[in-house]
């Protein structure tokens, strides 16, 4: 049967530390091996190995600064595909504090690669839909008239946007709330201008915290209460 090599990609993904590599950059960051090793508790060395397999294995894309490489997922593909597996994993097991806390800021607010996941982007993109922005045609969304008027107001023009070959929106189903989230190349030109205007400010993780700025203005543009 001809069909694409799922177990080679279902076993680069599976392996704990690559897994672990892997979900460190789904936040669109470009980081370097020392930091990956780091976040996935490995060694530098053991590190490089995985992070060739992921290369070759077309998973992670690498650029060279220098004497310095920086890793990065591949495409939006790939983060919609662990974004994906995300939702029908079962949930971590809690064993701090810190852990805990860290899931229910990765829970409010965080980036999946290049667009705003969690409760504040689902919240966001019912909202869009409530006010008629946005309007749900099968496996995607549409913007509306009123909505090209918004974004447009907003500061994002979304006719450059949609003249890209990437998918232009389309819902994400968010792994932690189970409901969706926009992504497609409006939810990232979208997101971008909510960092932008400092309403979102990142973190040393995934989690993004939306500033006081950004609570009101949600509020008052789109009609999102925080």
């Amino acid at each position: 049967m001809n069909v694409p090599n799922l177990v080679e990609v279902s076993a680069l993904i599976g392996d704990p530390s690559r897994s672990a590599i892997l979900l460190s950059l789904m936040d669109g960051r470009a980081l370097p091996a020392g930091e990956l090793a780091h976040r996935a508790r490995i060694s530098p060395q053991t590190a490089s190995s995985h992070l060739n397999k992921l290369v070759n294995g077309g998973l992670l894309a690498v650029e060279a600064h220098g004497r310095h490489r920086y890793y990065r997922l591949s495409g939006t593909e790939v983060a919609k595909a662990l974004e994906g597996l995300l939702s029908i994993a079962p949930p971590p097991k809690i064993r701090s504090l810190r852990q805990s806390d860290e899931m229910k800021k990765l829970g409010y607010a965080r980036t999946c690669y290049d667009h705003l996941a969690g409760s504040v982007g689902v919240k966001l993109t019912e909202s869009l839909l409530k006010r008629g922005l946005l309007e749900e045609a099968g496996q995607e969304y549409v913007l509306t008239t009123k909505g090209a008027e918004t974004f447009t107001a907003f500061g994002v023009d979304p006719f450059p946007v949609k003249r890209g070959r990437r998918a232009f929106a389309r819902p994400c189903l968010d792994w932690t709330e189970r409901r969706y989230h926009l992504a497609g190349s409006l939810g990232a030109a979208l997101t971008n201008r909510l960092f932008k205007l400092e309403w979102l400010e990142g973190t040393s993780s995934r989690a993004v915290k939306v500033t006081e700025a950004g609570q009101e203005g949600l509020y008052q543009i789109f009609g999102v209460s925080l």
